[in-house]
């Protein structure tokens, strides 16, 4: 009588299976034991070691499993308490990585950005909702750290630009003529939150900003 190994049962098993899933878990490997077990010679049996060993990474595979339903749990868990915690946002300021700025009644917020060196030139350019150039701004040499450029609402006829969203590039050389990297960012009052595929969007009057991208919060008088 043939003793029907457990490698010989998982290749059966995998090819019956193949088109249902191609991950085994811890139920199919349970039954491909217990069919060795029952397909073995009784005067033959099985290697005692290598049953035993079979049993280890049987064991092995469940706690593998359990571990990560653990941690899926936990990463539900963090993920509804960082969308409670959004709602503490209304009402408040924020600034996050970002390149919108809302003009309203003509005056619009500080352009600002981070510049990662020293920059003898720093250039911003204004673009409408519809990718329209609208006006360029030269700022001269900075510091790099945390600036800010402020617009005063004009286009580059010096014609006051309507209300309404505005995108804006950082574009800054270093006294070699090397580009310096700048991270935008961008401002608003929170109005309200919303969720969607499990993350919180903070809603301002102009933008809708991923949490993860608030950078600081600050209350408004």
């Amino acid at each position: 009588m043939n003793i029907v190994g457990l490698d010989q049962v998982g290749s059966n098993a995998a090819q019956t299976s193949e088109a249902k899933s191609s991950a085994m878990g811890k139920d199919d490997f349970l039954h491909l034991l217990v069919t060795q077990l029952q397909n073995q010679d009784p005067l033959n049996p099985s290697d005692s070691t290598e049953f035993t060993a079979q049993l280890a990474t049987f064991s092995s595979l469940e706690e593998l499993q359990n571990i990560n339903s653990t941690l899926a749990t936990v990463s539900t868990s963090q993920s509804v308490l960082t969308n409670s915690q959004a709602v503490d946002y209304i009402g408040k300021q924020v600034q996050a990585v970002g390149d919108q700025l809302f003009l309203d009644n003509g005056e619009s917020g500080p352009v600002e950005f981070d510049l990662a060196g020293d920059a003898a030139g720093v250039y911003a350019k204004i673009y409408n909702q519809y990718g329209d150039f609208v006006r360029d701004i030269e700022a001269g040499p900075m510091a790099a750290g945390h600036q800010s450029i402020r617009w005063d609402g004009n286009d580059f006829q010096a014609r006051p630009a309507p209300d309404g969203s505005y995108r804006y590039e950082i574009f800054s050389l270093d006294e070699n003529g090397n580009s310096v990297a700048a991270t935008t960012f961008t401002t608003g009052r929170v109005s309200g939150v919303y969720y969607k595929n499990g993350l919180a969007y903070l809603v301002t009057a102009d933008q809708e900003i991923p949490m993860g991208n608030v950078v600081q919060v600050y209350d408004t008088e």
